[in-house]
């Protein structure tokens, strides 16, 4: 066989094309992945419309585990059949960033199926920019982890996204017994955060979503720790203009959060929910809110507030869930709500969008 499936995004194109390409030849230092899961995020498509992918066309998906397929003559250690989980994040691995584990900042810092970060040339997106949502991908060697036979191949494809919200929680730099402010608790990245809270020594959660109902479905995830909602469906219909979601937060918390982890893709709530910190609390904002800060730099410095951006997780956060999951502290099966074919990738996605049904974590199976 040397044609396979690819959901692709073309120039000029919003939606995904199911085509059929020929299967990458790995080159010496590469291997071939033979894919099981690829995991699914609806932000791809908004990063295509906003122009963001530089190579045109391209396999989209940057999460991806499955099986070695064909291993590069340069490659030792890695054998074909092995069960591998694939880190997205291309970079340098010599800059100061990536010497210290900060790679998600390094100038050359791109993901597989994804986007391009950095303003220089990028050799190694170049090569490497067809991701995970085919039957097969080709990955330099260093950037596959062996995924462990505890470990399923959905949710290996989704330890990305789990090791998003670990480096989230690392970021905010949580005291002992935590207060934690969740916003877009439904979602991905939400949901992770709230299954990675006990392993951060929270002690208290407290949940910001649209819908009530959706938020009372994510509690059983907080694995027993003290955890209180604010739907935003349930606030005044001038929340936005009058501070309600700020109000909200400070009746359940009047001394403030130590934490807020944001995962708002836009609107006020970002802001308001800074705005519920405690003293010396840590705002850690992950959503890619294009909404200005409509908040007077006088609170931050008065309120001594640390304000954190994090576009990504590092490899150490990856290694470190796959290390959880493995041992059995962290089982996150629950999360995978959804499955679909890879001939379904573009209904999938638009499912994730539309956000009319509740989906935690989606995957697609070649």
């Amino acid at each position: 066989m040397t044609a396979m499936l690819a959901a692709r995004a073309r120039q000029g194109s919003a939606t995904l094309h199911l085509d059929k390409i020929t299967i990458p030849e790995p080159g010496p230092h590469d291997v071939l992945v033979k894919v099981a899961s690829a995991g699914l995020a609806p932000g791809m498509m908004s990063l295509l419309a906003q122009g963001a992918f530089s190579r045109l066309p391209t396999t989209l998906g940057h999460e991806a585990a499955g099986t070695i397929a064909a291993v590069g003559s340069a490659v030792d250690g890695i054998t074909v059949g092995e069960r591998v989980r694939v880190h997205p994040n291309l970079n340098c691995r010599s800059c100061t960033y990536c010497r210290t584990d900060r790679d998600m900042m390094c100038p050359q810092q791109a993901m597989l199926g994804h986007a391009a970060f950095g303003q220089v040339s990028m050799p190694l997106y170049d090569r490497y920019h067809d991701g995970g949502l085919a039957e097969y991908v080709r990955v330099p060697h260093w950037l596959v982890d062996k995924l462990p036979d505890s470990v399923s191949f959905d949710v290996g494809a989704k330890v990305h996204d789990l090791a998003n919200a670990a480096r989230a929680l690392k970021c905010a730099g949580l005291p002992p017994a935590a207060t934690l402010i969740v916003t877009a608790a439904t979602g991905t990245m939400g949901t992770a955060a709230i299954k990675l809270a006990a392993h951060f020594g929270v002690a208290r959660l407290i949940l910001v979503g649209r819908s009530a109902e959706r938020l009372d479905a994510v509690r059983r995830l907080a694995d027993g720790i003290p955890t209180e909602t604010v739907a935003l469906e349930s606030l005044s219909a001038d929340w936005a203009t009058t501070q309600g979601l700020t109000q909200a937060l400070r009746r359940l918390a009047p001394r403030g959060a130590d934490a807020v982890l944001d995962f708002i893709p836009d609107g006020a709530a970002s802001t308001q929910s800074l705005a519920a910190l405690a003293t010396g609390g840590s705002f850690v904002h992950m959503g890619a809110n294009p909404s200005p800060l409509a908040l007077p730099y006088l609170a931050i410095m008065v309120n001594c507030w640390r304000i954190v951006g994090t576009r990504s997780c590092t490899r150490t956060d990856a290694q470190e869930v796959l290390a959880l999951l493995d041992g059995g502290a962290l089982n996150v099966d629950e999360l995978i709500t959804h499955r679909f074919p890879l001939a379904q990738a573009d209904a999938a996605v638009a499912a994730l969008q539309r956000r009319t049904e509740p989906i935690w974590m989606a995957v697609v199976n070649p």
